[in-house]
């Protein structure tokens, strides 16, 4: 059973790309925040080491923090790089259609998340699978 068709009008299409690019700013200051430049790096950055001092408990410290702020990175750019392909979407004039089914996502769903590229039906057929 297909999604009832909507339509998403420009308003809303303005709002979630306003929204899109919003998130895009903040994560993009959080990620210059616990990471530096790395060449090394795929993505030119890497989570930054801190450095509280040399005893067996700040070392400890250090790694548990470390572990933490790898692994925040990491959401970050994941996040980061759905918003940019959804911003893409939009601006190819694909954003709102499922990439399964080609049905049209109900606005109320892209609204909620704007990086959705599934309807609601297509994305419980994935999770239930």
């Amino acid at each position: 059973m297909s999604e009832e068709k909507h339509i998403l009008d420009k308003v809303t299409l303005e709002t979630i790309k306003q929204e899109l690019l919003d998130r895009k700013s903040k994560i993009l200051e959080d990620l210059e925040d616990i990471s530096q430049e790395d060449s090394h790096e795929a993505d030119n950055r890497s989570a930054k080491f801190p450095e509280y001092g040399d005893k067996p408990d700040e070392n400890a410290q250090e790694v548990s923090e470390y572990s933490t702020t790898l692994a925040t990175e990491k959401i970050l750019e994941k996040t980061l790089e759905d918003i940019d392909k959804a911003l893409k979407r939009i601006e190819k004039g694909q954003y709102g259609t499922c990439k399964y089914c080609g049905d049209t996502i109900n606005p109320k769903r892209l609204l909620a998340r704007p990086i959705a590229s599934s309807c609601i039906s297509c994305k419980n057929k994935l999770q239930n699978s």
